[in-house]
């Protein structure tokens, strides 16, 4: 397999991408960003004429200096197709060791020296040692997978000019890889951890993710029992990772045992609780009878409550809970627990600063060379996109809003809209019913006997001020009352209908608003007659206003939905096209899957790749494929989207990875590699998924022995 081409970013001043790093180092919160590589290209007519250019990569074997430098020296072999009219005279290689919080560096003359040392936060040298250097190879394996695009695109776009390499082709590679994990285990939460645990401990990191996202991808699972095993012998903690990797290899009733025994010794660790309850979960929905589903959920309910109670301050404790009671259908006590869960913000990924460049050079190896493919990247950015589509705000939630947005969502799509306001409302305090309430309250505080002195005591009925909501929450407010008027303008020229999860059919009804918190505070410390005006209310609740907030983009979701559906009906009762951009259709198939509608969400992406290709529509299908079990259809989708990322420089993606493991599993590695052969495009295309197909057959996965 021929590497990816080298994507060339020239600098407008000698060296400065490297002073931006330098200056970003203090800010890194996360496993860092991509390597940067950095060459100095000299001019073969004019010597004294010096060109800076630089890209990104990920993969690269970060175990030594040597290894670094061997990667700058095979740069230098060829121009990647353009005219030899520069040679390299210098190389650096920049590599970012989030346990010590420093930048690996090593600085290649051509011909010449090698320098190794790295840089710390001030931006002074510092001695490279062979520890530095062991947590430095970790750290690049770890940012290989967290890095890797998961075959939409959306990782490939948001940092121009990327390498990605697979940091562990082989079982000696592997087991370097696992021996260094091994070694840094007990560091790993010095590395942060996935925006949706507040606290990294040892079985909570980056390290421990991306060793289970390894064995799930590689299917190396006798490998992480072994190491996991090792490693519960020091710490108990361990088991719940052992169990994890236990069941992701079908050894299930290992993995149970393993817990019933840890958890004897650590009954309240909370990772171990909520392993347990995630597992009788899935056993719940693969249930036969609903005696069993029921006996299931209610052990996960035992499980998943007594880990809020172990770790009360962790969003993923109480989102299992909620999760658990959407299961038993129990809607007031999962909306009860949506609104108790602990809301972060979100941590993206560390991502290069980057001055303006001068040029940018893309260049395509012929290998990846196919017609559908290539027309994407000019097409894309000239459609013209319904203004509401581009204002859908769930599309950009991340962390714990994204998966608080999907709970919300899967109670949507089995009960429908109107009954999801029903129990809104029954659980929560509304805004107009705390007025009423605060209403006839006021007569009878007021038929008493009045004075100057009762008066001071009781406040005013109606308190004018809102003391506890400070500048910031009235303009947030204030923002999303505008929001909510735009809406209601926006409605008021249609009334399509929306169907439930039953078939039924309802109106999209605008839900109202909850009674903000802070206003009842401060009703309270000013009015004596609030206790009073809130006895009949006190069974129910106070909607935060995070969730208040989620209920009014899933309307705007809804409300968009409901009129694409609806015009799509009455353009097909008139034989008529539906005509959209393919970016549109693109959105809409997004918004489609995020609502649970799959087969509408199919139906969108489809009618974008007939319009133009779309890596983001193409894995979309690609799961709709796998739910079915369609192995041709997903095959040919898994080459196009291996071909596209190859373009964009990304020889590895864990997910199309695991897909083809899959498949060689279920259906044997000689059939997956013929219907590769068989498919009607360029060899050179073919090979490409191939490589994918010999890597599974390197790691011995199963059904590669025929």
């Amino acid at each position: 397999m021929p590497p990816p081409a080298v994507p060339e970013i020239s600098e407008e001043v000698l060296h400065e991408s490297i002073d931006a790093r330098t200056e970003t180092l203090v800010s890194l919160r996360e496993l860092g960003p991509p390597d940067l590589v950095h060459l100095l290209k000299q001019n073969l007519r004019n010597t004294v004429k010096q060109t800076g250019v630089y890209h990104h990569v990920t993969g690269v074997d970060a175990s030594s200096s040597a290894s670094l430098a061997a990667y700058i020296n095979t740069l230098t072999y060829k121009e990647h197709g353009q005219v030899a009219t520069h040679k390299i005279v210098e190389g650096l290689y920049c590599c970012y060791n989030a346990f010590s919080r420093l930048d690996m560096r090593v600085h290649v003359t051509i011909p010449g020296t090698v320098e190794a040392y790295c840089v710390d936060e001030r931006g002074e040298k510092r001695k490279a040692t062979d520890e530095l250097w062991l947590e430095t190879y970790l750290c690049s394996v770890l940012r290989a997978y967290s890095y890797a695009d998961d075959g939409s695109g959306d990782t490939i776009r948001k940092i121009m000019g990327v390498r990605r390499f697979n940091p562990v082709t082989n079982t000696e590679t592997e087991h370097r890889f696992l021996s260094a994990a091994e070694s840094l285990f007990f560091r790993g939460w010095q590395l942060g951890s996935d925006s949706v645990v507040q606290v990294p401990n040892n079985v909570s990191n980056h390290l421990t993710t991306g060793l289970l996202k390894y064995f799930y991808t590689t299917g190396r699972f006798t490998s992480g029992i072994n190491l996991f095993e090792k490693l519960r012998s020091q710490n108990v903690e361990v088991s719940s990772l052992l169990s994890k990797v236990l069941f992701m290899g079908n050894e299930e009733v290992q993995g149970v045992r393993i817990l019933y025994q840890a958890l004897k010794d650590s009954p309240m660790d909370y990772v171990m609780l909520d392993t347990q309850a995630e597992f009788l979960l899935k056993k719940a929905s693969a249930a036969e009878t609903p005696a069993q589903k029921e006996e299931r959920l209610k052990m996960a309910l035992g499980c998943a409550d007594r880990s809020t109670i172990a770790a009360p301050s962790e969003f993923g404790t109480w989102a299992r809970l909620a999760q658990v009671y959407v299961a038993m259908e129990d809607w007031e006590n999962a909306l009860t627990i949506l609104n108790s869960c602990p809301m972060f913000t979100y941590q993206d990924k560390d991502a290069p600063v980057m001055p303006e460049p001068k040029d940018v050079y893309l260049p395509t190896l012929p290998e990846t060379r196919l017609e559908e493919i290539d027309s994407e990247p000019e097409s894309r950015y000239a459609e013209q996109v319904d203004p509401s589509l581009l204002n859908l705000r769930a599309a950009s939630y991340r962390g714990t809003f994204k998966l608080a947005y999907g709970i919300l969502t899967e109670m949507t799509a089995k009960i429908g809209w109107d009954q999801l306001l029903k129990i809104r409302s029954n659980v929560f305090v509304m805004e107009d019913e705390y007025r009423t309430e605060k209403q006839d309250s006021v007569p009878q505080a007021q038929s008493t006997k009045r004075n100057p002195s009762i008066d001071g005591l009781r406040g005013t009925p109606e308190p004018t001020t809102n003391g506890d909501q400070t500048d910031e929450e009235e303009a947030d407010a204030d923002d999303e009352k505008a929001d909510d008027e735009k809406s209601a303008t926006d409605t008021d020229s249609v009334a399509p209908t929306l169907t439930n999860g039953n078939g039924e059919g309802g109106g999209v009804e605008k839900p109202t608003h909850t009674i903000d918190p802070g206003e009842v505070k401060a009703d309270g410390d000013n009015s004596a007659t609030t206790d009073e005006h809130l006895s009949r209310l006190n069974n129910k609740r106070l909607c935060e206003r995070w969730l208040d907030s989620l209920f009014m983009v899933l309307y705007e979701d809804l409300r968009v939905y409901t009129i694409w559906r609806t015009q799509m009906a009455q353009y097909r009762a008139q034989s008529m096209q539906y005509k959209k951009s393919a970016e549109e259709w693109e959105i809409l198939g997004a918004l489609a899957e995020r609502l649970q509608h799959h087969d509408e969400a199919a139906e969108a992406y489809r009618a974008c790749l007939a319009a133009r290709f779309s890596p983001k529509a193409l894995s979309g299908i690609l799961r709709s494929f796998e739910k079915q079990k369609l192995t041709r259809d997903t095959i040919a989708a898994v080459i196009r989207l291996v071909t596209w990322q190859y373009r964009w420089y990304s020889e590895f993606s864990p997910d199309l990875l695991h897909t083809i493991r899959v498949l060689i599993e279920e259906e044997g590695a000689v059939k997956v590699r013929s219907i590769i052969q068989a498919t009607s495009l360029p060899q050179n295309v073919l090979d490409l998924t191939h490589h994918y197909a010999a890597l599974c057959a390197t790691f011995r996965s199963s059904g590669t022995d025929g």
